[in-house]
Parts: C-alpha cells; sequence; structure tokens
C-alpha cells in the first residue's frame, strides 16, 4: 500500500533529492505511483531520476513486482497534482510549509478516513510505503513535537540535519510548541508539525491493527516516525520495518535503537549494489535516495521469496533503462 503525497516543506532549498527543479518536484509522488503501477509515467511530466542518474526507488519497487506476485494499492495522501494510477481517497490536501502555523489542518480528517479505510482491509498483510518530498524533515518535525528522540535519514548523501532542525525549530515556534507538547496527542503532531502522507500512514496503522492486519513498515525514518505517532495513538502490538542497508548504517542515524526503543522489529535486506559500475546502484551505493517508495519493503519480500538479488538487480536495470529510453531526466536541461 503505497501513500503518496506533498509538502511545501520539499520546497526549501537543500532539503530534498527528489529533484533539482522545484516546479517538477510536485510531480515526484505521480510519477512514483505509476511506475510501481504501470512500469513508468503514464501522466505525470517526470521521470524521476536526478541528472546525475540516481533513479527514484520506485525503480527497485517495481522491479521486484516484475519479478513476484504483489499487489499495490495507492492511497492519495495530499497529491498536488493528479496521479494516472488508480487511488484510494482519504481526504487528505497537499502538506503546507511547516514553518506555517497550519500546514496540515486536514490531520485530524484524515486520521480518522485511513483509520476507517484500513480497518476495512481484508489482507492478512499489508506493507505500507510512502513517497513525499521532504518527508523526512516533517517527520523529525512531528517526533520533536511528541518528545521523542528519532534521528531522521535524508535522500542526499550529506544529510543536511542542521537545517532540518533550524526548519523544525521554526516550525514549532509558529506553531506555538515546545519539543513534548503534542505528546500523546497525534493529531496535534500532524497537524502542526507534519505532512499529509504521515498523517495517512499514522490512521491505516491504527486501522490495519484493529482490523487484525499484520503491519510492515515498508521504507526507513519517515515511517519509524510513523511508528511513534502510532504508539502515541495507543498501537500497543507488532509492528515490523523493512528497510534498505542503505538507511541502516547511515551513521547519522542510530536506526536499530530507535527501532528496539519503538518495539518495531527491523528487517535490514542489502540487494548487493556495491561495485556493479552502474548509474541505478552507484548512487544508492554513495548515499542519495537511501530509501521510499517501498524500497526497503519489496527487497524483504524478493528476500522472503528466494528471489536471487543478482535477478533483482538485473530486473532493476531494465526498469531503469526503460524510464529514461529517449527521456530527460527530472532537472535535466532542456
Amino acid at each position: 500500500m503505497l501513500v503518496a503525497g506533498t509538502t511545501r516543506t520539499a520546497e526549501i532549498d537543500g532539503i530534498s533529492a527528489a529533484g533539482t527543479d522545484p516546479g517538477l518536484l510536485v510531480h515526484t509522488p505521480s510519477a512514483d505511483a505509476e511506475i510501481v503501477t504501470y512500469g513508468e509515467p503514464i501522466r505525470a511530466p517526470v521521470v524521476p531520476v536526478s541528472p546525475g542518474g540516481c533513479p527514484t526507488p520506485a525503480v527497485v519497487t517495481r522491479a521486484v513486482r516484475e519479478l513476484i506476485s504483489l499487489d499495490v494499492t495507492v492511497v492519495d495522501g495530499g497529491l498536488a497534482e493528479p496521479t494516472g494510477a488508480p487511488t484510494v481517497t482519504v481526504g487528505a490536501r497537499p502538506g503546507d510549509d511547516i514553518r506555517d502555523r497550519d500546514p496540515v489542518s486536514t490531520a485530524p480528517g484524515v486520521l480518522a478516513a485511513a483509520r476507517e479505510f484500513g480497518r476495512a482491509v481484508p489482507d492478512d498483510e499489508v506493507y505500507l510505503a510512502e513517497t513525499v518530498p521532504g518527508g523526512t524533515t516533517t517527520a523529525l518535525g512531528v517526533v520533536r513535537a511528541l518528545g521523542e528522540g528519532l534521528a531522521v535519514s535524508s535522500s542526499l548523501p550529506e544529510n543536511p540535519l542542521e537545517l532540518k532542525h533550524d526548519v523544525v525549530r521554526a516550525g514549532l515556534e509558529a506553531s506555538s510548541l515546545a519539543p513534548g507538547d503534542a505528546a500523546g496527542e497525534p493529531a496535534v503532531a500532524l497537524r502542526r508539525m507534519g505532512d499529509p502522507v504521515l498523517a495517512t500512514i499514522t490512521g491505516l496503522i491504527v486501522g490495519l491493527v484493529e482490523g487484525g492486519t499484520a503491519v510492515t513498515l515498508a521504507g526507513g525514518t519517515q515511517l519509524l516516525a510513523a511508528a511513534a505517532l502510532a504508539r502515541h495513538a495507543g498501537v500497543d502490538t507488532t509492528v515490523r520495518l523493512a528497510t534498505t542497508v542503505f538507511v541502516a548504517t547511515d551513521e547519522r542515524v542510530d536506526l536499530r535503537t530507535a527501532a528496539g526503543e519503538l518495539n518495531v522489529e527491523l528487517t535490514v535486506t542489502d540487494p548487493g549494489f556495491e561495485g556493479r559500475d552502474h548509474p541505478a546502484m552507484d548512487a544508492y551505493v554513495a548515499g542519495e535516495a537511501k530509501e521510499g517508495v517501498g524500497m526497503g519493503g519489496a527487497l524483504a519480500l524478493a528476500d522472503a521469496a528466494g528471489v536471487p538479488m543478482d535477478e533483482v538487480r538485473d530486473r532493476t536495470v531494465t526498469v531503469y533503462n526503460r524510464l529514461l529510453d529517449g527521456q530527460e531526466p527530472m532537472g535535466a536541461d532542456s
């Protein structure tokens, strides 16, 4: 289940690697949903591959989907631009900059609607994934509002944590919140310091658990923030996180300790991208786009299904080449 949405926090210079052109950035979640669903953008006018060759993690998720049976539901978690992928709506709208006083005014309603949808899902197990540029900064905002000490990773090789902390401090001040003021009140943390994707995922976690569905969070520190929000909403059952080695080895994020403190079972999968001499893999190894669009969850599912990682790597190259066939990557000169 892929939740796709936007936050204007992503427009802050230096926050995200999801696109070098701010005018195209809002199309990234829409394109990601289409790539996972169809294998390529259908309606979105962009190919989410940086000028340096780093592809959206949707490439890896799609590669796995072409190798194993994997049903996908896309949930509109506040898309600013329409997607050609079929979507479920929970009433989310695009999020504003967290330095505004009320950046996610729809958060309470989104939480309730996503909870109801999650409760009605008939599956035994669901992997929850996200695509939202700027989402690690909003994740940091909500955990600070909750009073949690979780650090966040980055889609950039050099994590701009100082910038993120500055943005979060400005957001807390604008919302008249001190760290921890929203403890036990996830709706407040999400409305004042979050994004609509996190609100949607939190509601889904609560509803899925209430409906007896096992939940695996397919992602990195953004989804650990969702786990923290769910804990503050009263969820006390086992939640799992499936992520990539690129997040797990990020020296600025102690992922294992954070997962342990939130009672989250951790699965880390290494796709073996090192030394492959291909831009679709070299950039991940260098620390760009470490996670997102369910990449860690997809890799874990492939591993559990017995699919060799060399097949995943080969199919990743196939999807990458298909995306760039005669098209310009995002941010490239036209």
